[in-house]
C-alpha cells in the first residue's frame, strides 16, 4: 500500500505543480523540482528508490514516441542541414570536448565514464524552452531547437550506451564503435518504422470491419512505444531510435479516414501522459536531491565546503558545455552561409547574428531525457564492484539541468527583448487557405450531389426538402468563404455575425443542459440517456470555443 500511496501523492503533486506554476513566475520544471525537494525534506521524509533499468524503460519510450509524433515533418525536412549538424555533430563534439574536460577536472571519473556523462548531458528539451520563451522565439530557431531535441535525444543516448559499455567492459575501438553505431541506429529506425506500419495496417483492418472503438485503438497507441523499444532491444538495435521512428511513422498513419473520435481521444490521452511523465521525472529529481547530496559528500569530513566545491565543479562543466555549444553554432552557421554563397544558393533564411547564436546556445536546455538517462546508470559494474562515481554523475547531471533552466529563465527574456510577440504569419495564411479550399470543395460537392434517389418515384416534397437542405449547407460554407475574405469590412461583418451566432448557440445549449438535468431529477430519463445526450451537448459547446 505504501507504493500506491506514493504514486498517488506524486500524481497529485504533478497537478498541483501546474497550478503553482501559474502563480510563481518560474518554469514548470523548476517548480516541480522544488516541490519534490520539499517533499523529501527530513520532516516529511518521502523516499522513492529507483530501479535504473525500470526508470529508463518506463519514461523514455513514451516521451521519445511523443516527440517523434509532434515534430512538424515539413519544417524538419527544410531545416535538415542545421538540425543534423546540431543533433549529430554537436553531440559528438560535446562528448569529446566535455568528456576530456570532466576527466581533467575530476580525475576520479574514468575517461569512458566521463564520455558517458558528456553524452547524457547532450540531449536538449525544446518543451522547456518553449515554455520559457512563450512563443516569442523566431519560428526557424524554434523549429531548429525542436528538431535538435528530437534527434539528439536518440544520438546522445545511443552514444551514452556505447560509452557505458566501454566503461563496464574496458574495451573500446573507434572503428568498431562507428560501424556498430550505424548498424544499431539504422536497425532501430527500421524496426520502429516497420512495427508502426504493421500496427497501422492492423488498425485499418479493424476499422474496415467496424471495430472502431476509440479506446481500443488508443490502448494500442499507448503500448506501441514500449513494444518498439523492447523489440528493437531484443534484436540488438537501438530501442531509443525505434521509439522515435515509431512516433514519426504513426503521425502519418494517424491521418487515416474514419478515425476522428480516435484521434480526439488519442491527442487528449497523449497530452495527459506527456505532461504527467515529464512532471514525474522532475518531481523524482527533486525527491532524489537530498540523497544525491548525501551520497556525494558522505566521505567528506566537512559538509558545506565539500558541497561548495562540488557545486563549483558543476558550474565549470555547465560553462564548458555552454562554450562548446556556442563555438559549434557560430562556426557551423557561418560555414553554412559561406557554402551556400559559394554554391550560388544565396543567404540563409536567418542571418547568423550574435543574438541568434546566443538564442540557440542558451536554448539548449537540459531536461527529462538527461535525467532519465543518467538515472539508468547501473549500480554495479560486476558482482561486488560499484559503478565508479555513480552518485557524482547524477549530482552533476542534476546540477546541469538546474543551471540550464535558470540560465534560460534569465538570458532568454533579455535576448528576446525588442522582438515583438507575433503569431506565425505563414501558418495563419496556410490555415486560411485550407479553410477556403475545403469550403469551396464542400460547396462544389453539394452542388453536384444528387440527394434524391434517382430510382425512387418522383416526390415533389422530397425534392423540395433536399433542395432546402442543400441550400442551408451551402449557405454555411459560403459564410466560411466570407470569413476568410481578405477585405477588412467583410471580415469585421463576418466576425460580428459569428460572435452573435455563438452567443445564441451557447444560450440554447445551456438551456438544453438545464432541461436535461431537470428530466433526470424528475426520473423521466435514466443515467445512460443522460450521459449520451450530455456528451453531444458538451461536444457542441466545445466546438464553439471561448465565447466573449
Amino acid at each position: 500500500m505504501q507504493t500506491a500511496y506514493t504514486v498517488l501523492i506524486l500524481l497529485m503533486l504533478v497537478g498541483v505543480s501546474r497550478l503553482l506554476g501559474r502563480l510563481i513566475p518560474l518554469p514548470l520544471p523548476l517548480v516541480q523540482i522544488a516541490a519534490g525537494a520539499v517533499l523529501a525534506w527530513p520532516t516529511l521524509g518521502l523516499h522513492v528508490a529507483l530501479n535504473p533499468e525500470l526508470f529508463l524503460f518506463l519514461f523514455l519510450p513514451p516521451l521519445l514516441f511523443s516527440d517523434g509524433w509532434r515534430m512538424p515533418k515539413r519544417e524538419f525536412w527544410r531545416l535538415r542541414g542545421p538540425i543534423l549538424t546540431l543533433a549529430v555533430g554537436l553531440v559528438l563534439f560535446t562528448v569529446v570536448g566535455a568528456g576530456y574536460f570532466i576527466h581533467w577536472l575530476l580525475p576520479t571519473i574514468p575517461l569512458p565514464v566521463a564520455f558517458a556523462l558528456a553524452a547524457v548531458l547532450s540531449p536538449t528539451d525544446a518543451v522547456a524552452v518553449s515554455a520559457i520563451a512563450q512563443n516569442r522565439l523566431p519560428a526557424p530557431l524554434m523549429h531548429m531547437l525542436q528538431g535538435e531535441a528530437l534527434m539528439n535525444d536518440a544520438t546522445g543516448l545511443v552514444t551514452f550506451k556505447f560509452a557505458l559499455a566501454a566503461a563496464i567492459t574496458g574495451v573500446f575501438s573507434l572503428a568498431n564503435a562507428s560501424m556498430a553505431f550505424v548498424l544499431v541506429a539504422c536497425g532501430g529506425l527500421a524496426t520502429g518504422v516497420a512495427l508502426s506500419w504493421l500496427v497501422g495496417r492492423f488498425r485499418s483492418w479493424m476499422i474496415a470491419r467496424g471495430w472502431d472503438d476509440p479506446a481500443t485503438h488508443v490502448v494500442f497507441m499507448l503500448l506501441l512505444p514500449f513494444a518498439a523499444y523492447v523489440l528493437a532491444e531484443r534484436l540488438g538495435v537501438s530501442g531509443i531510435l525505434s521509439a522515435v521512428a515509431a512516433g514519426m511513422m504513426q503521425s502519418w498513419l494517424d491521418l487515416l479516414p474514419r478515425q476522428t473520435s480516435t484521434r480526439m481521444l488519442n491527442r487528449s490521452v497523449w497530452s495527459l501522459l506527456e505532461f504527467t511523465f515529464n512532471g514525474l521525472i522532475f518531481l523524482l529529481l527533486g525527491l532524489q536531491l537530498p540523497d544525491i547530496v548525501k551520497a556525494v559528500v558522505h566521505l567528506e569530513t566537512t559538509l558545506w565546503p565539500a558541497l561548495m566545491y562540488r557545486c563549483l565543479d558543476v558550474i565549470a562543466i555547465f560553462l564548458v558545455l555552454l562554450a562548446l555549444r556556442f563555438i559549434w553554432v557560430q562556426s557551423i552557421w557561418r560555414l553554412s552561409g559561406l557554402l551556400r554563397r559559394w554554391r550560388g544558393k544565396g543567404e540563409l533564411t536567418m542571418v547568423p547574428t550574435a543574438r541568434s547564436c546566443w538564442l540557440l546556445t542558451v536554448g539548449g536546455v537540459r531536461g527529462a531525457v538527461t535525467l532519465a538517462g543518467v538515472m539508468s546508470v547501473p549500480l554495479l559494474i560486476s558482482e561486488g564492484l560499484d559503478f565508479p562515481e555513480r552518485e557524482l554523475l547524477i549530482f552533476i547531471a542534476a546540477g546541469v539541468i538546474l543551471l540550464s533552466l535558470v540560465a534560460a529563465c534569465i538570458a532568454l527574456p533579455i535576448l528576446l527583448r525588442g522582438i515583438p510577440k507575433s503569431p506565425d504569419d505563414d501558418l495563419r495564411k496556410e490555415v486560411r487557405e485550407a479553410w477556403r479550399r475545403t469550403a469551396e470543395a464542400a460547396i462544389h460537392a453539394l452542388e453536384t450531389e444528387e440527394v434524391v434517389d434517382p430510382q425512387a418515384p418522383a416526390d415533389a416534397a422530397q425534392a423540395a426538402l433536399a433542395a432546402e437542405l442543400k441550400a442551408r449547407l451551402m449557405s454555411e460554407y459560403r459564410h466560411q468563404l466570407e470569413v476568410f475574405n481578405d477585405s477588412a469590412e467583410a471580415q469585421a461583418l463576418a466576425s460580428q455575425m459569428d460572435l452573435l451566432e455563438s452567443r445564441l448557440r451557447l444560450k440554447a445549449l445551456r438551456a438544453q443542459r438545464l432541461e436535461l438535468y431537470s428530466l433526470r431529477r424528475h426520473h423521466e430519463i435514466g443515467d445512460d440517456a443522460l450521459r449520451e445526450v450530455l456528451k453531444d451537448l458538451d461536444m457542441s459547446e466545445a466546438n464553439l470555443g471561448t465565447v466573449k
